[in-house]
């Protein structure tokens, strides 16, 4: 098939995605906001800023930037980002005239999908539209601000299919204007997880190693995550706490410093996906305390690596993890909701143990990457022309 994907190409969901059709020998073509390399063999890349994206180009995150400088941020982006997408529009509409590709594929609704929803709009004949979401599309930028509404509205009338990584957005598409009968699927955002990377260790984890893999995002309540240590610390002094992807950034070391909590903290730099798996499988618990989510890569992850999952109370959690067999449901934005959980998942070895072996067959059977991008090509066989 010839691709044409809009998303963001430093993204490693979408490079995670895009790779298994580039090595597939389909024809790819790459329309992305952000200037980068990719590492698999594209026909063309095309740089497409949207949303101010063009000021923004040195990687997925900030390591110098504060939870009030991202959710700064991303108000901007959420109030202002829309009135960019007509100029950006005319540059992928061009695009798509030129390749001519049997299906487009817009990575998530903000902004890639309403971009090519608008440079859709005015071409006569058009290629088939597959929009994918991820976890917040719907629950935290859709409702933040009429244009972001009205843009969400357009993008889910113009697709022809839909990909979500969970139920709960199936759902929620229909009532944003996404067609009934119209065809979706529902499978992990990255494509799933690759089991030479992310796999149990060979003997169970006996440190007390708790891993928050979420780094600094608008939607998760590090905060609160960051509270709950001095609780845990209380009745389990061994307890030790790993943050990705959070090394140097002054939020988390302002809050270290207060809660005098320096000696059980590690902020660590980004890793690569390979050196995720290991550290994964270093931890006993991983923590993920976010307000908007779908299927977090990350969770499936340290599921995947055998840690115990204490994860924020969200519909699309519930799709994963059932409260106190594979994983304990919490309120993010509390402290001592979060700590109690972490302890008891410090504590109960038996709790852990029956989590790992039922979060190992969960994987296999609904997340495993090879399996779900097989049926991701079936499913752009049935949409594509």
């Amino acid at each position: 098939m010839k691709i044409l994907f809009v998303a963001d190409a430093r993204s490693p969901i979408s490079k995670n995605w895009i790779r298994y059709f580039a090595e597939r020998g389909d024809e790819i073509f790459l329309a992305s906001p952000f200037e980068c390399e990719v590492d698999f063999p594209i026909k063309r890349f095309e740089f497409t800023p949207v949303a101010f994206s063009a000021i923004r180009k040195s990687g997925m995150t900030s390591g110098t930037s504060s939870s009030r400088t991202l959710n700064l941020r991303t108000k901007i982006r959420q109030w202002l980002g829309p009135l960019t997408l007509s100029r950006s529009a005319r540059k992928l509409r061009a695009f798509i005239r030129e390749v001519q590709p049997d299906l487009v594929h817009a990575m998530r609704i903000p902004y890639e999908g309403m971009l090519t929803a608008v440079a859709l709009d005015r071409l006569v004949s058009r290629p088939p539209f597959l929009v994918s979401i991820w976890g917040n599309d719907f629950t935290l930028h859709a409702p933040s601000t009429p244009l972001m509404g009205s843009f969400t509205r357009r993008t889910m009338k113009a697709a022809d299919a839909l990909h979500a990584d969970c139920n709960r957005d199936i759902r929620l598409a229909r009532v944003w204007g996404f067609g009934a009968g119209q065809p979706d699927w529902v499978a992990p955002g990255n494509g799933g997880i690759k089991s030479e990377v992310f796999y149990q260790p060979e003997e169970p984890v006996k440190s007390p190693v708790v891993i928050n893999p979420r780094g600094f995002r608008a939607y998760v309540k590090n905060e609160a995550f960051f509270k709950s240590i001095p609780l845990v610390l209380e009745k389990r002094s061994d307890a030790r706490f790993l943050c990705s992807s959070m090394q140097g950034e002054p939020q988390a070391l302002t809050w270290i410093r207060e809660l005098g909590i320096e000696h059980a903290v590690q902020l660590n730099p980004p890793f690569s996906h390979d050196q995720m798996g290991d550290v994964f499988r270093t931890a006993q618990v991983v923590v993920s305390p976010s307000i908007h989510d779908g299927t977090p890569n990350s969770l499936l992850e340290g599921m995947a690596c055998g840690c115990f999952p204490v994860v924020g109370d969200l519909e699309s959690i519930r799709e994963w993890i059932t409260h106190g067999q594979n994983g304990l449901l919490v309120n993010p934005n509390n402290p001592q909701s979060i700590a109690d959980a972490i302890l008891i998942a410090l504590e109960r070895e038996d709790l852990r143990h029956e989590a790992a072996g039922l979060n190992e067959k969960i994987i296999s059977a609904r997340g495993e990457y090879t399996q779900n991008m097989k049926l991701a090509g079936e499913f752009y066989g049935m949409v594509g022309r």
